[in-house]
């Protein structure tokens, strides 16, 4: 456990990662403070929601209208009897990012758990009902995030899965940023890829739901995963390839690319609390 909090307290002195991680942390505390957030937070958290599903699946190849998505998670509309493999995909990630309000006092106290209620929101309809919410076993494979390179063998996801509890229940505790924290959580899920399916959109969501438990955005209006996917495909996929290498630069981008997300992600909170503030919601 020590040894985790160390590593982690090392990443976040790398060159040029304190100055983020502090623009980062200035970022969200003046979204906390804007004016909507004074007595309409719930509706604010909401929209982030919607925005954040959004986001995720696209980063998904599935881009599906705004609307839609809004309409859906207040449950005034829904998806087609037999949705096509698009809709299927941003299905999941409207519901995994909806359950992030659910786990977010898990990701820190129970984080497998709080992992595998993720994937059975983010994977249904995608997967068979006997690998939702659990680890790859035996001779199963995951083919995402190919540029990441091959997949862990499931021989191996056990002791990675253990390591990320460390880092989400010591390390939180423990002093070390919660940007660093939410970052590494992230990271590994992408890396490891314990799932057939579904990896990256419940990466993105255990990272909104650290972000908020951790304390760094505890109204949950920061739209962490537009925060990501404002920097584009390739830039994420990128900084993910270079959090795999274990070599100190491509750690130090990996995390200058999450804390670049987080300052994105709050500003994109700040138009929400606008847009709520000023009803031009639908």
């Amino acid at each position: 456990m020590p040894d985790v909090v160390a590593s982690l307290r090392a990443l976040a002195t790398l060159p040029g990662v304190p100055e983020k991680v502090a623009a980062a942390r200035s970022a969200c505390e003046r979204l906390r403070f804007h004016e909507a957030l004074r007595r309409r937070i719930p509706e604010a958290s909401a929209e982030s929601r919607v925005r954040g599903a959004q986001a995720s699946a696209a980063l998904e190849g599935a881009t599906v209208p705004l609307d839609l998505v809004r309409d859906v998670m207040r449950g005034a509309g829904s998806w087609p009897r037999e949705p096509d493999p698009v809709q299927r995909v941003a299905r999941g990630a409207v519901q995994a990012t909806a359950e992030t309000e659910h786990v977010r006092s898990l990701v820190t106290t129970a984080p497998l758990q709080a992992l595998a209620r993720l994937h059975v929101a983010a994977a249904s309809g995608l997967v068979e009902d006997a690998q939702l919410g659990r680890p790859r076993t035996g001779e199963e494979t995951c083919a995402e995030l190919t540029d990441l390179g091959p997949a862990p063998a499931p021989t191996e996801v056990a002791g990675r899965l253990a390591g990320l509890v460390d880092v989400l229940t010591v390390a939180a505790a423990s002093g070390v940023p919660a940007l660093v924290v939410a970052a590494v959580a992230h990271a590994e899920v992408c890396a490891v890829r314990p799932f057939t399916r579904g990896n990256g959109v419940v990466a993105r969501a255990l990272e909104r739901a650290v972000v908020q438990a951790a304390g760094l955005d505890p109204t949950g209006v920061a739209v962490t995963e537009a925060g990501h996917a404002n920097q584009g495909g390739p830039a994420y996929l990128g900084a993910l390839a270079a959090y795999t290498t274990g070599s100190p630069e491509g750690l130090r981008l990996w995390l200058g690319h999450c804390a670049d997300s987080l300052v994105s992600a709050a500003l994109t909170g700040e138009q929400v609390c606008d847009a709520v503030r000023s009803g031009r919601l639908r």
